[in-house]
């Protein structure tokens, strides 16, 4: 599984360079393309962990500026 992030900056927000320190602290990796970044979580994950980790990213984004959308999908499909 997968979990996929797309980012919208605020011009008056967090720099995107600090941004990506934050993301890649996380696990996430930046990537082109229609999204951003994402994080791999190989094979096993449930969904408790899948929210938890949706937590995290709010957290760690808080007060940044920035709003974000995330999306998990089975990465074998």
């Amino acid at each position: 599984m997968k979990t996929y992030l797309l980012i919208w900056f605020n011009s008056n927000g967090t720099r995107p360079s600090e941004v990506t320190r934050s993301l890649m602290s996380l696990g996430f990796t930046p990537v082109k393309g229609p999204y951003d970044y994402v994080y791999d979580w190989g094979n096993h994950v449930d969904m408790d962990e899948i929210v938890n980790f949706g937590d995290k990213v709010q957290m760690t984004l808080k007060d940044t500026g920035v709003m974000f959308k995330s999306e998990t999908v089975n990465s074998t499909q």
